[in-house]
């Protein structure tokens, strides 16, 4: 008996082996913590590690494009297209869950969401702006050493350690080409704490402050009134899930997504599809027509989004982890994750007076974590954490994109 598959069979066995073995490992529970989807993430990045090699001859293939040939790498924007689709599904059903108690919520906490947001990121960007000060005294000495490359290093451990693609993505944008790499390790190092870290702090939490679930969930839960049940029910629905309006909306937040403003800024598709979708939501019909899916396809969707975003981005930094990982630098990305989640948490709590649920929500958003948000929803037994995460995120979204490109300008 012998085995053959090609590049489109490897990948595909590729996900469903990581994800059978990733809930697995995600199921371990220690004193009430586990990983739980996370796990997905821990088994992706051991195999984009192991099997990197495996992985990398799928990449360099040829193919004559327009009469030339060309490399195409079809395991990397494999692997890209799952993390994209993963992304859209998680968050697309983010916003639905969201959207009927999120301008509620909004308006109750506007300024304590945008100040907690606002406070996560300076904490991160001053926490960076140290680490490239400390980075300076320890390598400034050593010869070759190049003061540009530690800071789009740094920069690079920032966007991973807040889990910020947007952040990523300017970064890469804004150093001198020759630095892009630097960008990119950097975020790979530390993008493994920054899902763990914020994952288990959500946690941890509630274990620490012996917090009564029942009597957080009933602060922040809103109970659907009978005459809107009654307005649901009399609607015309396209199709028995809910497919289309959520098809719908993911079509349109990506194209949202996309749209640049002043040449370098863009929701990308998370805040994107984030926007369309707590529209959707909130208003749930246009006309008699029904636009809200299924509440269990929707539940279906934000694990199964995350489990596929997981398994794309945890292969693709497994990669590339080894071979540049430095002790120091993944020190710089644990202080880049702590520092903020803590003074965040405390900020909110004493200052602010936000409920637990409500904190860590926020928190989930200020630290732009999907995976922390899905294990938050766990904890908390309730979806309703999700707007707290949604009024967050867009004020973090638009500071990190910031906060990056002033980091690589001025230091």
């Amino acid at each position: 008996m012998a085995f053959s598959l090609n590049a489109v069979g490897f990948i595909a066995v590729s996900v469903f082996a990581i994800a059978a073995l990733g809930y697995l490992l995600g199921r371990i529970n220690i004193k009430g913590v586990s990983l739980g989807t996370a796990g997905v993430f821990i088994i992706a990045l051991l195999y984009g590690a192991i099997f990197s090699n495996d992985i990398n001859s799928l990449i360099v293939a040829s193919k004559t494009i327009n009469n030339a040939k060309e490399t195409v790498g079809y395991a990397s924007e494999a692997l890209k297209i799952i993390e994209n689709i993963g992304l859209v599904l998680f968050v697309t059903s983010v916003g639905f869950i969201a959207g009927p108690n999120f301008f509620k919520n909004l308006k109750n906490n506007f300024k304590s969401y945008v100040l907690l947001g606002l406070v996560i990121i300076i904490m991160g960007a001053l926490s960076a702006a140290g680490c490239i000060l400390i980075g300076r005294v320890i390598e400034g000495g050593k010869e070759g050493f190049d003061s540009k490359e530690l800071t789009a290093m740094v920069v690079g451990l920032l966007s991973g350690s807040l889990t910020s693609t947007p952040a990523f993505s300017a970064a890469k944008a804004t150093v001198m080409e020759q630095y892009e790499n630097a960008v990119t390790v950097g975020h790979g190092i530390a993008y493994l704490f920054g899902v763990i870290g914020v994952v288990l702090f959500v946690q941890i939490i509630p274990k620490i402050t012996g917090a009564n679930m029942e009597e957080e969930r009933n602060k922040i839960t809103i109970v659907d009134t009978g005459a809107a049940k009654a307005k649901k029910e009399n609607l015309i629905n396209i199709d028995p899930f809910g497919f289309m309006p959520f098809a719908l909306a993911a079509t349109l937040g990506i194209l949202v997504g996309s749209v640049k403003f002043f040449n370098f800024f863009s929701l990308t598709t998370t805040g994107g599809t984030l926007l369309v979708s707590l529209i959707f939501g909130h208003f749930a019909r246009m006309g008699r027509i029904n636009i809200t899916p299924n509440k269990k396809v929707l539940e279906t969707f934000r694990e199964l989004g995350l489990m596929l975003f997981l398994i794309g981005a945890g292969i693709a930094g497994g990669m590339s982890f080894l071979k540049y990982f430095q002790p120091i630098y993944f020190i710089y990305g644990v202080v880049m994750t702590i520092i903020p989640m803590i003074v965040g948490y405390i900020i909110a709590k004493y200052v602010l007076k936000m409920s637990l649920l409500n904190n860590l929500g926020s928190i989930t958003g200020g630290m732009t974590s999907t995976p922390a948000l899905g294990a938050l929803i766990g904890v908390a037994g309730t979806d309703d954490v999700a707007s707290a995460y949604a009024a967050t995120y867009p004020i973090a979204l638009i500071s990190i994109v910031l906060a990056s490109q002033f980091l690589i300008i001025f230091m």
